[in-house]
Formats: C-alpha cells, structure tokens, sequence
C-alpha cells in the first residue's frame, strides 16, 4: 500500500509531510499508441480538472537546510527519514533543465545527475545543431532561387558553401547553448552530479561511472528526463559513415551525391531539406502509403507539392527498408525494400549513403526501475496525467515523476520541458495538469510546417463519438502583404474548430515562418478561448500574423456557448 504525496488543499504552508500524506486508490489504464507528433489516444479524450489553487508562501523556505518528513514505506524497502535534496532530476536535457529553474524559483533544493553533456538531445544532436544547418540551407536555397531574387530585383551568382564550415557552425551553436544551459544551472545553485544515476529504493538514487560503486543521494522527489536515442529497425546496419542517424548526420561530414531517407517526418523532411539545398539527391523510404503520415493529410498535400516535387527527390511508398548494408571497398550502401504488405522483396537500391530517420526509442535502460517494480511499455515508463510513474501493478510509485521523450506522451523537448513545470507545481503544493492538446509542433524546412491540436482525420473521429460537429476555416499566403512583400505566397493555414461552441481543436499552417505562427492558436487552446473571442484580438499591419487573424475571422460559428479551457 502507497501514500501520496499531494499536499492537502487546507494546508498549503508545508509543514511535515506527514500531517500531509493521504490514502489513494489509483488505477491505472494502459495508453495507445497515436502515430502523431507522439500523441496518445488519450489526449483525445482530455477532460479539464478545475485545479484547487491554494495560494501559499514560497512553499519551502529551506532552500539549503536539509529536510526532515515522514516517508511512505513501500514493499521493496524503506523510504529515507531525512532527504539530502528536495528534488533530484535524473537528465539534463532541455527537460530537466527546464524542471530544475523553475524548482530553484519554487525554493526547492535541486540536484540535476547527467552521465553525458548538459542539454541532452535537443542541445548537442538535435534541435539546436540541426537548426544550424537549417539556416544554411534556407539561405543557400535563396540565393540560388534566380527567379525568386529576380522578382525583387537582385542580382547574385556563384553561391557556394564551405562543408566544414557549415558544420563548424552547427557544432559551435551546440556548444554555446550548452554552456549556457550549464552556466545558468550552477549560476542558481542547482547542483551537477556527474555520473549515470539509478534508482536503488523509495526516494534513492545512485549516480556515477558505469562498474563504479559511485555515491548515492535522497530526495523527496524524483524526476527521470533521460530522453530518448535514435530508433534503428532490425536488419539496418549503421556504421556511421555511410549508414547514419541523425546524430551522425549533424556533424556533416561528408555530403553525399545520393542519399536514402528511411522516414518521412519531422527528422526526414528537415534533412533533405539540408541535403538538397547542398546539393544532394534524396530518395525517401517510406513504410506507410503516403509521404509525411503523421501531419494533417491537407497539409502533407500541399508540402509533397512544394518541398518534395519540384526538388530533386523520389520517393517509396509502402515499403519496408528490411536490409541495409554500408559502403565498402568501393561498393555502395546496398537498401533492400520489401512490400508492407505482401512482405516480400521488391526492390534494391544502391545509394551513396542511408540516414535512418525511422523515429527516436526512450532511453530507460539501467535506471533501476526493477527496485521499485516498475516495468516499461515498449521502453517507455508509464505515467498517469500527472506525470507520476506507475508501478507494474497499477499503482502510483510515491514521490517519483517521469517526463519528456522517456514517458512517450509527446516527444518533443518543449513538451519535456513544460512536463517538468507541471511536476514541480505538484510537488511545491498546487495541482497541475497539463493539456498536450495545447503544446505545438513544427518542421522547420522551407517553408515551415506547424500544428498544434487535431488533425482534421482525428477531430472527426473525436466529434463522431462524442456527437457534436466540426468545420474547417482556411487562408491562403496569397492573401497576406508581407507574404507578398516577401515574394513568398505559398501557404496554407487551416482551423478544425467546433461551430456550436467555438472551440478550437487545432491549427495547421504550412508557410513562411509557421513556426513562429503556431503560438497564438495553442496559447488560445491553452487558455480555451474561443474563435468568437480571438476574433476580436488585433494585429499589426502589415505582418504575417494576420494569416492568423483572417483565418479565425473567417470562422463561421452558431449561438456561441461558453467553453471552459481543455473541453
């Protein structure tokens, strides 16, 4: 039997825990898999939970002294009396860090174990460097676009890149956010403890070099943001030369002639749109029988059209990448396709090089997780909405928390990272919960794609159970000054929204700067506001933000009834 660690809504100054703890009964139910940006089926059914605010003082005051409770005794062991840490994150990814600034702000005494570099994935072989040589690509792409400059009236030839610069660039923007990730943490008393950690007991967690005895710490609450690795399918060799993941693929060592793309989201479309741009030609393999499966089908049509069709890249469809051997003495990597359906071989291709884009797997090996008899699903831990672990038997592990790519909710480092906000409220005495529906997404090619909610498949699938109906309001690029001012027209931005209340189940826009679009439609979401209040919202003229302000106005809705955020 567990105790939990909520505080009581009539005692909000913290006094001893144990004045605290209350009896809870949980279930939990296992969650679907949804092949979307990391969605879960269950978001699709999120209910808004009235949170019970209680407005305290800065919930600890003991900042630095050491913390003494009453713990909880679980069937593996005893829980510690005394606690070296009110909070131990176990990964410094953009998560964890994101979850150790906001518990230093919440007056909690905060460690951070990392066995690697500070910033995880996202800082050293993702979204930072690959940003980098985004960049590149987008003003390579430019300024060899001779019709594009024509048309405003400029005149340049002989654009050429530098590789190891370009890739100097990349790695240097990865070393500069991590040190300053680093800087910030020391800067506000978060201790770094070195080492790989692993869970021993209830609120225990050993960290240091892996066949070392290393040291061991206690806390009153644990998070684990360890983040995920690249996914490499059975019968895919990777050498890192020839045969690549994204990590390998960042360091641009060498840009090939020809390369395969197994995968066709976020990761695949950013990469041939670098490779491309650099010169390369791309072929895409894709399992599923369309390019970019997991974006709204409208969108993916529009996108094929723009980003794929007129570049130098084919394309196939329904096939499976079953074997892929590297380059060898003069040999070319050989990629055997078999059919997804009739599962036999259909075809070979001989490429320069293969970057394997197939997805990313949670790293959750080595975290102890058999001491507190929790058991992974596909390798991801299981959490309820909360973010509080939940052991093999269903029950809630007290005092442990897991987030980011680890949990498999949404695996995306802004997600993490607000994960880890909602925890350290919870922890620090106010419930929180939050609403994944609202947390955007984007693929930074040229143009950009973002979104934020339902595809429109999803939300009439939502609206058939649930017997209510949906529309769909769109604006064109075309129809937007700076757009046209920018010479850059092509664009769609689409609302999925309820016309009987006005809410808005999600937003897709595929155009210039979309990812910096997104926000006001999942700040919207957040807030639950409805498309009859955005509607009066103002813009600055002449802007791309308005693509959004003509896309609500163009929403046409019933008698208006009052939503509540999350419904």
């Amino acid at each position: 039997m567990y105790f939990s660690s909520v505080l009581s809504p009539s005692n909000c100054s913290l006094v001893k825990r144990s004045h605290q703890n209350q009896l809870e009964k949980l279930s939990f139910t296992p969650l679907k898999n949804l092949r979307f940006c990391g969605l879960r089926n269950e978001i699709l059914a999120f209910e808004f939970l009235k949170l019970n605010r209680c407005e305290t003082q800065r919930v600890c005051n003991f900042r630095r002294s050491k913390i003494v409770v009453s713990a909880s005794v679980a069937e593996n062991g005893s829980a510690p009396t005394s606690f070296d840490y009110d909070l131990v994150i176990i990964g410094a990814g953009v998560g964890g860090h994101g979850a150790a600034l906001h518990a230093v702000e919440k007056g909690l005494k905060t460690a951070i174990i990392e066995g690697d570099v500070i910033g995880g994935t996202c800082v050293n072989r993702g979204c930072v460097p690959s940003k980098a040589l985004l960049a590149v690509s987008g003003r390579m792409r430019e300024l060899k676009n001779e019709h594009h400059l024509k048309a405003l009236g400029i005149q340049v030839s002989g654009a050429g890149y530098d590789r190891q610069a370009v890739a100097d660039h990349a790695n240097n923007l990865a070393s500069k956010i991590r040190n300053n990730l680093t800087n910030s943490l020391k800067a506000l008393g978060v201790d770094i403890l070195t080492g790989v950690g692993t869970i021993t007991g209830p609120q225990r967690v050993k960290y240091g070099k892996v066949g070392f005895s290393g040291s061991e710490v206690t806390a009153r609450d644990i998070i684990i943001a360890t983040g995920s690795v690249p996914f490499v399918p059975r019968g895919i060799e990777v050498d890192g030369k020839t045969v690549i993941t994204s990590d390998h693929a960042l360091k641009l060592e060498f840009v090939p002639e020809w390369i395969a793309i197994v995968g066709s989201g976020y990761i695949g479309l950013e990469f041939s749109d670098v490779y491309t741009a650099l010169g390369s030609e791309v072929t895409f393999i894709e399992a599923l029988d369309q390019l970019m499966p997991g974006f709204d089908p409208e969108i993916s049509k529009l996108a094929q059209r723009i980003l794929v069709n007129p570049r130098k890249i084919d394309y196939h469809t329904g096939v499976f990448a079953t074997k892929i051997t590297p380059a060898k003495d003069g040999r070319p990597v050989v990629i055997e396709l078999t059919d997804a359906k009739t599962k036999e071989v259909k075809d070979t291709l001989e490429v320069d090089a293969a970057l394997i884009a197939t997805g990313r797997a949670p790293f959750t090996n080595g975290l102890g997780l058999e001491n507190i008899n929790v058991l992974t699903q596909r390798g991801f831990i299981p959490v309820d909405e909360r973010m509080r672990v939940v052991d093999a038997d269903g029950n809630l592990v007290p005092h442990l928390y897991c987030i980011g790519d680890a949990n498999g909710k949404m695996m995306l480092a802004h997600a993490a990272s607000a994960q880890g906000i909602s925890v350290v409220e919870q922890v620090s005495g106010r419930d929180h919960v939050l609403n994944h529906l609202s947390i955007p997404a984007a693929c930074f090619t040229h143009p950009e794609i973002s979104m934020v909610g339902l595809t429109e498949p999803q939300a009439r699938e939502k609206a058939e159970k649930e017997g209510f109906e949906i529309s769909i309001a769109k604006t064109s690029f075309k129809a937007n000054t700076k757009a046209l001012a920018e010479n850059e027209g092509e664009g769609l931005a689409k609302l999925i929204y309820r016309p009987d209340n006005g809410e808005i189940l999600g937003v897709h826009i595929f155009g210039m700067h979309a990812a910096d679009l997104i926000h006001e439609a999942s700040n919207a979401i957040a807030l639950g506001t409805s498309v009859q209040d955005i509607k009066f919202a103002v813009h600055a003229h002449p802007t791309l933000s308005e693509v959004l302000d003509e896309l609500f106005k163009s929403a046409k809705l019933k008698e208006l009834k009052k939503i509540q955020p999350g419904n």
